[in-house]
């Protein structure tokens, strides 16, 4: 673990990895490419995902387990480490500034990377960026060791067309059972329970539901915890940014015990448990929020946020490159930065989901 600015309970600066850094949804990237009809299939798998996390609270089960649920289906397109290693390494797209605010945040703090991603995308990330692989929680995967028979890859392409071919989800606001979504999705939900948890488990692909653990939700929120207990400091030292359902376990978390959390870009469930909500299709605003965190601690961050403009950045962010480049990058005005009440909390949901999907396009941004 490199700590390039340790001392004694450090602040510490701990992001996710696709949104905030990256443009990428290297799964459903994965699955586009490898799974005919993926875009569809993962589409509808990740929403799924989104019912059993969020509605459903399924024993056992955490946001960003979709990682895991797909894998079958990959396998049975002959998806192996090395095609993911090199599909990943081919097509890291990072949000503009990503490379300089890692640079910039691991000389003022111990910085970490936490991500639901499959550990063969963030190692080539880290190899782009040059952000030590060490400091990042990821999900480790080797779908090499699972042998199946051509009789069950068959039988996994008929599920995957299924699965493609049903009608998407939609989650009622504020459902807390299935009971609440339409017969047609109850139809849909009430299916897919039946591929994932009683017929995949009976298959030799099925021990990858079982062996594969996601860094997403509960994993997230374990990982900042660990981070912290071998640092040495508290979670009121922490600066979390995330976007998306993954990261909402672990931005309660930071924000429950006085850290600092920031949505970049993030959809509904990000904005609900951030006290900051960004719009930025550059991350250098993450740098100077970081920075005024460095120095001046949470209150700090949140004034500069309260006179968010270029006189209130003269006056909180102390270093004139920052300054000089946020001039140049928003010379038209600068992005969107909000401290979340619960009066504006409904439209910066809206208005960042909007902008979420102009960020990273239409599929991606739609994701949960």
């Amino acid at each position: 673990m490199s700590t390039e600015a340790s001392q004694t309970n450090p602040r510490i600066f701990v992001t996710d990895c696709e949104g905030p850094i990256s443009k990428n949804d290297n799964a459903f990237e994965l699955t586009s490419s490898f799974v005919p009809d993926g875009d569809s299939f993962f589409a509808l798998v990740s929403k799924y995902d989104d019912v059993l996390a969020d509605v459903v609270k399924k024993p056992d089960y955490k946001a960003g387990d979709t990682l895991r649920l797909i894998l079958p289906f990959l396998k049975a397109y002959g998806t192996t480490d090395k095609r993911i290693r090199d599909f990943s390494s081919r097509n890291v797209l990072l949000v503009p500034g990503a490379q300089n605010t890692l640079t910039f945040v691991r000389k003022l703090f111990p910085s970490f990377i936490v991500s639901t991603s499959y550990e063969q995308y963030i190692s080539a990330l880290c190899t782009l960026t040059g952000f030590p692989f060490e400091n990042t929680y990821c999900t480790s995967l080797n779908i090499d060791k699972y042998d199946i028979t051509a009789e069950e890859t068959k039988r996994l392409k008929e599920m995957g067309k299924e699965i493609a071919a049903l009608p998407m989800i939609e989650i009622p606001k504020n459902a807390s059972s299935v009971s609440e979504f339409s017969q047609k999705d109850q139809e849909t939900i009430e299916r897919l329970d039946e591929i994932f948890w009683q017929e995949l488990p009976k298959m030799e692909s099925g021990r990858m539901l079982l062996e594969v653990n996601p860094v997403g939700g509960s994993e997230k929120e374990r990982a900042v915890k660990d981070i912290v207990e071998k640092l040495g400091c508290s979670l009121d030292r922490v600066m979390y940014v995330g976007d998306s359902i993954t990261d909402a376990p672990p931005l309660k978390l930071v924000r429950d015990h006085g850290g600092l959390t920031v949505s970049f870009n993030g959809n509904d469930y990000s904005v609900r448990e951030s006290e900051i909500a960004v719009l930025s299709g550059d991350t250098t605003v993450t740098s100077v929020l970081a920075e005024a965190f460095s120095r001046l601690g949470k209150e700090g961050a949140l004034r500069l946020v309260e006179e968010w403009s270029p006189s209130g950045l003269e006056k909180y962010c102390a270093v004139p490159e920052l300054r000089e480049r946020m001039g140049v990058l928003f010379s038209g005005g600068f992005p969107q930065v909000e401290q979340v009440t619960a009066d504006n909390m409904e439209r910066l949901m809206r208005e960042s989901g909007v902008f979420r999907k102009t960020a990273r396009g239409e599929a991606i941004g739609k994701l949960g």
